[in-house]
């Protein structure tokens, strides 16, 4: 039997260890990660399927949309299912209000609904003048408290093992399987040496705004997302800041600018703040890698580096990982033979 172990708890980790067991059930899959949970940067996803090609860069538009479509079509399903309230998944209208017009973004033949709207609309919206542009959306925000619990459910439930571990290098996993999958993030800078990936730091703030129904989004990292637990406000995009701590002149700016572009929040209240270093990698890493020890060779599939579109890529490029592993696993069978 063939022994898999994916590096990395998270949503593309999970994600990617889940795809396995479907397409390969004849394997045996172990994640390790030292990080689970309420611990991993996908806690703190706003969620929202709103991907565009200027967030991902150096990945050529056709890939994207290719595994944004397989992400959406997976997230429609659980959406419109009697699954919703467990996976996470619901249907949400809202705004995306910018300075410039877009040109038809990526995720726009993939959401339920998605128009122009007319300037009259803004103004009996109150929207601030400097968004000059607005469109409204019918998409998906995925609770990712409920979604990583549903997919650590499905992975164990189907046999799937899991380690709490540090992983310092990919060299310690040899002889221990026969293919690593590396998820690991931003772990990948010591994993296995990669000068490319970088921390995105990401600060949100939760607050109880049950009157506000409406997801709104800007082109300014601001944006307000409903869930049914609470509301997210964000946010800011800080490159190479490592720094884990909630930032008060940040949060403040971060209250300011929300109610600058959505005043019916005002009388929200705060209920915590949270703080996460996205993994950016220009461009995303999803490639077969034969690593080279003293003592033999180990067989890797890379999948990591989506930066603040981790939700909208993860299932797409799970899917493609656990083809890359397919291959790797035939290759062996080929050489016994």
């Amino acid at each position: 039997m063939v022994n898999i172990i994916v590096i990395g708890a998270g949503v593309v980790g999970l994600s990617t260890a889940v795809n396995i067991q479907r397409v390969l059930p004849g394997v045996k899959v172990k994640v390790v990660a030292d990080r689970f949970y309420d611990k991993t940067t996908s806690i703190g996803a706003g969620g929202i399927f709103l991907p565009t090609a200027k967030a991902i860069p150096g990945i050529p538009v056709d890939t994207l949309k290719r595994w944004c479509e397989k992400s959406w079509n997976v997230y429609s399903q659980l959406a419109t299912s009697d699954l919703a309230s467990t996976t996470g998944h619901t249907v949400s209208h809202g705004y995306k209000f910018v300075k410039t017009e877009e040109k038809t973004p990526l995720y726009a033949s993939m959401v339920y609904s998605y128009r122009k709207m007319l300037p009259d609309e803004l103004t009996r919206l109150g929207v601030n003048s400097k968004f000059r542009f607005g469109y409204e959306v019918t998409t998906i925000i995925t609770n990712m408290r409920k979604y990583l619990f549903w997919l650590m459910k499905q992975f164990t439930d189907n046999g799937g093992k899991v380690e709490k571990r540090t992983i310092e290098s990919l060299s310690e996993l040899y002889g221990q399987c026969d293919i690593v999958v590396n998820c690991s993030g931003l772990g990948s800078q010591q994993l296995c040496g990669d000068k490319i990936i970088y921390p995105l730091n990401g600060q949100v703030i939760r607050v109880e705004a049950p009157w506000v129904k409406d997801w709104v989004f800007t082109d300014t990292s601001t944006y307000i997302l409903p869930s049914d637990d609470f509301t997210v406000l964000g946010g800011i995009k800080d490159k190479d800041n490592y720094s884990m701590t909630p930032d008060p002149s940040v949060k403040q700016g971060i209250l300011d600018r929300c109610l600058d572009v959505w005043p019916a929040l005002k009388g929200a209240r705060v209920i915590g703040d949270w703080v996460g270093l996205r993994p950016m990698r220009d461009p995303i890493r999803l490639e077969k890698e034969i690593v080279r020890l003293p003592d033999g060779i180990l067989k890797v599939v890379h999948n990591y580096g989506h930066g603040s579109d981790g939700v909208a890529l993860s299932w797409g490029t799970a899917v493609e990982a656990t083809e890359m592993v397919k291959e790797l696993i035939s290759g062996m069978t080929s050489s016994k033979l």
